[in-house]
């Protein structure tokens, strides 16, 4: 019987660190076996930068990647048993607040983690704590999906708080917390992709301008003072972080991209796959 509890603490664990790698393993290395391996050549002109960075530096992403998710583990772990205690605003049927509120919950936590992330992006940059910590994200200038995850350790601390954040402040459904979870790792996994997938003209639509794109942050990455933003437009215009030839670099990408599929024959840059 004394046992009992250490196997359900140990079973709860692996549940959590299994969820976390399955879904960072799913999002990201699909993506990265779709663009990547098995239609590397076909999509080439979709590619933001065009070379394709070598093995060494993709498994350092993966490397960093796994202590990531053992950071994200123990928080989310720790998030649970406050949850346990009646210390966060969880609660237990989504008929206590009502759909209204669930899906409006929903949106508010994407709404937080955009201001959150804005923000501590930004302190991150400033130069003591860029050495530190944001310096490792940044050895990806060239980004794949692998790099979502690829943080030093310091950082994925700060990456993570916005669960907790969350958890105690506003009230809250599990499956609400789950779907927030989902959408941001895919945003963060595109992000990273590497690959521009928007169509023509979405940088200055009046409604979809709002939104980021892969060109967006794979502009960051290479040139690191500009573009901190990571579900919306919004922080980066009003403080007008935007790189001056975002929009500009954009379009750039996305008409050679559609140049290439008027003339039906994606292999005509796809011969000189280049490599960093």
């Amino acid at each position: 019987m004394p046992l009992q509890p250490s196997i359900d603490k140990i079973t709860e664990i692996s549940r959590v660190l299994l969820s976390i790698a399955g879904r960072y393993l799913v999002f990201a290395g699909a993506l990265y076996l779709f663009f990547y391996v098995w239609r590397r050549r076909t999509y080439w002109y979709s590619k933001i930068q065009q070379r394709y960075p070598e093995s060494k530096h993709i498994l350092r992403e993966i490397v960093y990647s796994f202590f990531t998710i053992l950071i994200f583990g123990a928080v989310i772990l720790l998030v649970i048993y406050a949850s346990k205690q009646h210390l966060t605003g969880i609660y237990p049927n989504i008929s206590d607040k009502g759909y209204p509120y669930y899906f409006l919950s929903i949106g508010l936590m994407i709404l937080m983690h955009d201001t959150y992330f804005y923000w501590t992006h930004r302190v991150m940059h400033w130069k003591p704590l860029f050495k530190l910590m944001h310096k490792t994200h940044h050895l990806s200038t060239n980004p794949t999906p692998f790099a979502a995850y690829a943080f030093h350790p310091l950082e994925a601390v700060v990456e993570i708080g916005i669960v907790p954040l969350i958890a105690f402040t506003i009230p809250y459904h599990g499956t609400a917390l789950t779907i927030f979870s989902l959408y941001s790792l895919l945003l963060n996994v595109t992000g990273h992709l590497g690959y521009e997938l928007f169509p023509q003209g979405f940088t200055t639509h009046k409604l979809f301008k709002w939104h980021n794109t892969s060109t967006h942050h794979n502009m960051h990455h290479r040139l690191i003072k500009c573009n901190y933003g990571l579900y919306f437009n919004i922080w980066d215009r009003l403080m007008g972080t935007n790189h001056p030839d975002y929009e500009k670099s954009f379009e750039q990408v996305v008409e050679k991209r559609e140049k290439v599929k008027c003339k039906g024959d994606p292999g005509l840059l796809s011969d000189e796959l280049a490599t960093e």
